[in-house]
């Protein structure tokens, strides 16, 4: 008994074809679904089968479903003509490329899931992007395309061509993370506003604009850089799950838990994120030993970032990167570090571990916004796509 999955989206505008497609033996689920599909219609997704031409069924048989409501005869002809006859065509080349077995074309059964957009027109794209979306859902099918470590490789470099980049896991080290502190909106709009687009640039939105403006604030900032991941920085001290929801129900990407707080609003908070999908920053903003408190933390559950923060108000004090490396090592978790970060100290800063630099006035109070930004992003690393040129596997 065989389950296989294969998908595929090829060509452009309205005629695009996407197909979602099962193959599997007759004794399967697959089969199963094959005969309900056939013999249980539903208006307007009225399944066919692929025919070469009629009275002629492909070998293995399939059966097209089609995605879009069919609400017209004009629809209708591009479903039971066009697309049914480049489905078959697809899956009688792939019989004869070999892609699917031929000695095993009686014991298959396909199920192809076929978009035509209401507003498709052009006859020959919609039979091109369907034959070739079907024979190349068939080949990852058969090939059980993708492996797992495709998927993790691309989950956090891939872009949905409908949504955009929606960053959720800082996997590429180091980022830039620009802090704003300012309680006005308006100065923070028209200050990112300037911000030059990275995906190796992240924002804070400080402790006094969530104070003023609370956790909808995120939404507001989404206006100019929706794609973005934004911290929210509630420097939270009590009821972390409450806070961390906050949070998460603002679209933040994480939340910032004051390492002051008691162990178990800790664990709370940090829980809740993981629970939401967002990610658990831990300032270690005046606890004297981060390292001890981590040790705490730690024997129930994990962080995913940890701050090492100088006040602005202790800025002459020793820098807190020192232990960066030590609790990279021991925790397994990425470190941030704020305090004092300039251009002439960023290497330094890198080079002692630093997986987030936080960067505030040295970029928020530049008379040259983009100038500032620029400066500190010749110490990362190139965007994740400018190196790649990506249309298909």
């Amino acid at each position: 008994m065989e389950f296989r999955v294969g998908e595929a989206l090829i060509g452009e505008g309205y005629e695009v074809a996407h197909v979602d497609l099962l193959i599997g033996t007759k004794d399967s689920p697959v089969g199963i679904a094959f005969a309900n599909a056939l013999s249980n219609l539903s208006a307007g997704h009225t399944p066919l089968l692929a025919v070469l031409r009629p009275n002629l069924i492909t070998k293995p048989p399939a059966v097209i479903v089609p995605k879009v409501t069919v609400k017209t005869m004009e629809q209708a002809e591009l479903i039971f003509g066009v697309a049914q006859a480049a489905v078959a065509k697809a899956i009688a080349d792939a019989v004869e490329e070999g892609y699917i077995p031929k000695e095993r074309a009686e014991d298959y059964v396909i199920i192809v899931s076929v978009f035509i957009h209401p507003m498709a027109k052009n006859r020959h794209k919609i039979y091109y992007y369907n034959y070739g979306a079907t024979k190349l859902a068939i080949k990852r099918a058969m090939s059980n395309f993708p492996d797992v470590e495709t998927v993790l490789y691309e989950k956090d470099r891939s872009v949905h061509p409908f949504v955009g980049r929606k960053l959720t896991k800082l996997w590429d080290p180091p980022y830039l993370q620009i802090a704003f502190d300012i309680p006005d909106l308006e100065e923070v709009i028209s200050i990112i506003s300037q911000i030059p687009e990275s995906d190796h640039i992240i924002f804070e939105i400080g402790t006094p604009l969530v104070k003023k403006y609370g956790c909808e604030i995120v939404l507001k900032l989404r206006e100019v850089k929706p794609n973005a991941f934004f911290i929210l920085d509630m420097k939270t001290l009590d009821v972390g799950n409450l806070e961390a929801r906050m949070a998460a129900d603002a679209t933040a990407n994480a939340v910032v838990i004051s390492g002051l707080a008691p162990i178990s609003t800790i664990i709370r908070g940090i829980n809740e994120a993981k629970k939401t999908g967002i990610m658990a920053f831990i300032d270690m903003l005046n606890v004297e030993n981060p390292v001890a408190k981590l040790e705490e933390i730690s024997r129930n559950v994990s962080p995913d970032v940890v701050e090492l923060h100088r006040a602005i108000d202790a800025e002459h004090l020793k820098p807190p990167w020192d232990i960066a490396k030590q609790i990279k090592e021991k925790f397994k978790v990425l470190v941030a570090v704020a305090g004092g970060i300039r251009p002439e100290n960023l290497s330094e800063v890198i080079s002692a571990g630093a997986d987030i630099v936080v960067v505030g006035r040295a970029i928020t109070k530049s008379k040259d916004v983009e100038g500032a930004v620029r400066r500190f992003m010749a110490y990362l690393k190139p965007d994740t796509d400018q190196f790649r040129i990506m249309t298909d596997f």
